[in-house]
């Protein structure tokens, strides 16, 4: 199974009269900038100044799934203005981290969170978004200290919980996982991604029956997900049910055709069949999308 890849948390502006944002995963903060003592519209502020204030909101917030260099100038334009409010500055300053993120710019990320952080400590998501970012670039114990503190500004923080749990999983602490997955299920249960989760994390731990469950769950609430099939190919595979994993594995391909665990998978189970010529394919093929995925799989505990 591939590592899941967590995402930061992207926090939004609001004015009292345009209060756009996109759902995907995860839930937006909102700041009603009208609250802050800042110029209404009732006031007459100059029209060009407004409607450009306006624009470099909706940039900074991401809407209508602009580019990251799109959201990036609307975050600059509010930070350079010299007019807006620590809080309002502290979350420009957490979107702008975002965007880098997107763009795979960690240290430029790491750095907005760092001013996000001191404009606003007690603000929990830049906490959680510096986590990822250093999650991205395999400083776990940095990510964890940071996800904590995350966590205990916001003890119902299911984004920061899950975010921790694939943390601990990518440093191979799946035991440290298994409780935050089942926390944020707790929390929000049906949160995208979270139930998948905790199926490959308990199949790693050879919970095959439970693990099951939660994958049907998972592809109950997100049919077409590949991720899923891939996790549930692991548990038939774990569990010796050698057609139901091959079966799953060509279903998460159709979904992502260069998924390289799921073709490493498939190929381990048309091995143990006897498809000697299927199985040194798959595995070639795998392979050469990434070739430490034969590691993984020692680590999942199938060889």
């Amino acid at each position: 199974m591939s590592e899941r890849d967590p995402n930061p948390e992207v926090g939004k502006m609001q004015m009292k009269f345009c209060a756009r944002w996109s759902l995907v995963r995860y839930v937006p903060a909102i700041l009603i900038l009208v609250s802050l003592g800042l110029p209404a519209a009732a006031e007459n502020p100059p029209v060009k100044k407004n409607i450009s204030r306006l624009q470099n909101i909706d940039l900074c917030n991401g809407v209508d799934r602009i580019s990251p260099e799109q959201q990036i100038n609307g975050c600059t334009a509010l930070i350079a203005s010299g007019n807006e409010t620590a809080t309002v500055l502290a979350i420009a300053y957490n979107n702008r981290g975002d965007a880098y993120v997107a763009k795979g710019d960690y240290d430029l990320a790491i750095q907005d969170y760092d001013q996000s952080i001191k404009l606003n400590p007690a603000y929990a998501k830049p906490f959680n978004n510096r986590g990822v970012a250093y999650q991205r670039k395999n400083e776990y114990d940095r990510a964890i200290r940071d996800l904590d503190e995350a966590i205990r500004l916001n003890p119902n923080y299911a984004i920061a919980i899950v975010n921790r749990a694939e943390t601990y999983q990518k440093a191979n602490e799946f035991d440290r996982a298994a409780p935050d997955y089942d926390e944020a299920i707790r929390l929000e249960p049906n949160l995208e991604g979270v139930r998948n989760g905790r199926c490959w994390n308990r199949a790693i731990l050879g919970e095959l029956q439970a693990a099951l469950e939660d994958c049907n769950e998972a592809l109950r609430l997100k049919p077409k997900d590949a991720a899923t099939y891939d996790s549930r190919g692991l548990t038939y595979l774990k569990m010796g049910q050698l057609d139901l994993a091959i079966d799953d594995y060509s279903s998460a391909l159709r979904f992502e055709p260069k998924l390289a665990s799921a073709l490493y998978g498939r190929g381990l189970a048309k091995l143990k069949k006897g498809d000697t010529n299927g199985g040194d394919a798959d595995l070639a093929a795998a392979k050469t999308i990434d070739a430490k995925v034969g590691d993984d799989f020692t680590r999942y505990g199938v060889q």
